[in-house]
């Protein structure tokens, strides 16, 4: 039986901008019964929700801080009181810290909201609603956790981003075992792992060798037939396949070799600004917000 979205209930974190809000769309395009979007804007939850409306999806918001456990507890507890358990969960909040030694960078703006939103976040909301959504059985439900390429190379100039990636990777494809051991495979865990995307959270980045900048419908199209699919991991573009074989076979100098000199992997983020005029990324601003 092939997964379909179409009478689907979805929801995605992240949801009121860039892929978060075409992940969205996809959804509403293939007819799901109803999109819940979390995010921490209220403003354009609410422009996104306009967009979304009026073609037979419903489309539900909250405004939702991810990094604490409290509003993901009450925002999960409404969901589960209103009856919609998704049929399809989709962690995509992030943000991303970069350009810097990690030496120079700060515990508390850099480090702690990095590793809460992006690896920590995911594992609080899906534990929220795993229990409902494995008893949901026999329908399917599909599990997508977008992490990164960089979690599975180092790189200078984002080694807490690197971390927090590489610990979502590890906790999704152990959860995606866990649920096949246990004889919960009707709910399948999908993995995205793209390199660079063109959002804006990493402009000023240069890709690597034979590696662009995802256009992100692209990159989103990717991730989506991957969830549909079930498949436990997709990483895009093919070098990031490719860098992540050579990096296991490789001894560790040699492979630093071939990432700096010859895909040039090492200096990819030198040039990092987060926005075309150098100020902060929308996610950044929000975190300060969210300080004030």
């Amino acid at each position: 039986m092939v997964f379909t979205v179409a009478h689907a209930r979805v929801l995605v974190t992240g949801g009121a901008s860039g892929m978060g809000r075409l992940y969205a769309q996809r959804a509403v395009q293939e007819q799901a019964e109803s999109v819940t979007l979390w995010d921490i804007d209220p403003l354009m939850l609410d422009a996104t929700a306009s967009a979304l409306s009026g073609h037979g999806t419903i489309i539900h918001t909250r405004v939702v801080d991810v990094s604490r456990l409290e509003d993901v507890r009450a925002a999960a507890a409404h969901e589960l009181d209103e009856g919609r358990i998704p049929d399809v969960l989709i962690n995509n909040a992030g943000i991303v810290r970069g350009n810097d030694y990690f030496w120079n960078t700060d515990s508390e703006r850099d480090t702690e909201p990095t590793m809460r939103i992006n690896a920590i976040a995911p594992m609080h909301i899906t534990r929220e609603f795993l229990p409902a959504m494995i008893t949901d059985a026999p329908r399917e439900k599909r599990i997508l956790n977008v992490a990164s390429a960089a979690g599975t190379l180092s790189n200078p100039r984002m080694s807490v981003y690197a971390a927090s990636k590489w610990a979502l990777i590890g906790w999704s494809d152990s959860v995606r075992l866990e649920l096949e051991r246990s004889g919960n495979s009707h709910v399948r865990v999908t993995t995205f792992c793209p390199s660079y995307v063109a959002t804006g959270m990493f402009e000023g980045v240069r890709g690597p060798l034979m590696t662009p900048i995802l256009l992100p419908d692209i990159a989103v199209a990717r991730a989506w037939q991957a969830m549909l699919a079930g498949k436990p991991q997709r990483m895009t573009p093919w070098t990031v396949g490719l860098a992540r074989a050579l990096k296991g076979v490789l001894p560790p100098r040699a492979w630093d070799v071939v990432a700096d000199r010859v895909f040039h992997v090492y200096s990819s983020m030198d040039e990092f600004t987060g926005r075309a005029d150098g100020g902060p990324t929308r996610e950044q601003t929000r975190e300060a917000e969210n300080r004030a």
